[in-house]
């Protein structure tokens, strides 16, 4: 399958890494989708992006998943996209969404691995980062 991507704002770029890491699990989870509503809701980065595009931007990476070389295709929109400022600023949003749920299965693991590869995340810092994402989204 030939991919026909859009391109992505920044905005759309983080939203794109948090269905991603949702995806990578069991698919698209209620507590996964509204965590990433409230984060949407929530966080100053997005503080002028238009809540609408969270559908579209959804299923563009859903589509892209259904393809073969589909994380490669994901990670090319993030380099063309994301400004090595926000570098750390998705890691964060991705470990939020991941702990969502409570639990955090192996695929949710690997795909943290590649993103914070991808990304290029100090392993220090991505352990503080998944350490405050794990205590935020405790449950008791």
């Amino acid at each position: 399958m030939s991919l026909d991507l859009p391109s992505f704002s920044p905005c759309d770029a983080l939203v794109a890494v948090m269905v991603a890491i949702s995806a990578s699990g069991k698919g698209l989870g209620t507590a996964e989708m509204v965590a990433i509503e409230r984060l949407v809701d929530h966080t100053p980065v997005f503080a002028t992006y238009d809540i609408d595009r969270l559908r579209a931007v959804s299923q563009t990476v859903l589509t892209i998943f259904e393809d073969e070389e589909g994380l490669d295709a994901l990670f090319g929109l993030l380099r063309e996209a994301l400004p090595p400022k926000l570098h750390e600023t998705a890691y964060v949003l991705a470990c939020d969404v991941a702990t969502a749920d409570g639990k955090l299965g192996q695929d949710e693991l690997r795909m943290l691995i590649e993103l914070r590869d991808e990304l290029e995340i100090d392993r220090l810092h991505a352990a503080a980062i998944e350490l405050a994402a794990r205590a935020r989204n405790q449950r008791l």
